[in-house]
């Protein structure tokens, strides 16, 4: 049984595909699943950092408050309406998948992962493994190459729906930011949020 996502807390979300299967096989299937992240997850909760990557993904957000959230539901169960938010994302991007490739069934395990971040000394370790997640994998060289994770984002002044200040801020700037993304993240820190992770 998964632990149920709790509003006004922070979480390290992930799936992968069913059976390791691929989820992201050519870059429109990338900005597919962007634009359906914003439609059901964006108004549920906000985003601090992800990563996608050909088999997975990778995303750190914090559920938004009660409050806010019963402004978008009239479930009294908050915590199934922000896991069915998830469901309708998996849900729909299957959908489209299945379409797309002549394919059939679950495209994602179920169900997907979640661990709560409760402290605060966990924010800036994740968020540094979420984005040099492409490179742990060996997709790129240099995960600052990969086009796919929310670390160019945060460099950017370009508008974005990642919370880009509130992230430099947990670094202590900008330059902080880059520095601590180039050193080799220690797991054994965040060993409880990764615990189930891909390899």
């Amino acid at each position: 049984m998964s632990e149920p996502l709790i509003p006004g807390c922070y979480y390290h979300i992930y799936n992968r595909g069913n059976n390791g299967e691929n989820i992201f096989r050519e870059e429109r299937n990338y900005r597919y699943f962007l634009q359906l992240y914003a439609k059901y997850i964006q108004p549920i909760a906000e985003t601090y950092a992800y990563s996608l990557l050909f088999n997975h993904f990778h995303t750190m957000a914090r559920m938004r408050d009660e409050a806010e959230l019963k402004e978008l539901s009239s479930s009294e169960e908050l915590s199934s309406y922000l896991s069915q938010q998830y469901a309708n994302l998996f849900g729909t991007y299957t959908k489209a998948m299945n379409k797309a490739y002549q394919r059939t069934g679950s495209l994602f395990e179920n169900p997907f992962e979640r661990k709560r971040v409760d402290r605060d000394n966990y924010f800036t370790y994740l968020v540094a493994y979420i984005h040099r997640n492409p490179q742990t994998h060996g997709l790129v060289d240099d995960f600052r190459a990969w086009p796919w994770s929310s670390y160019g984002a945060i460099l950017s002044e370009k508008p974005t729906k990642v919370m880009r200040a509130d992230v430099l801020e947990w670094f202590g700037g900008q330059a902080a930011f880059v520095d601590a993304h180039l050193m080799e993240v220690n797991e054994r820190l965040i060993a409880p949020l990764i615990v189930d992770d891909f390899v």
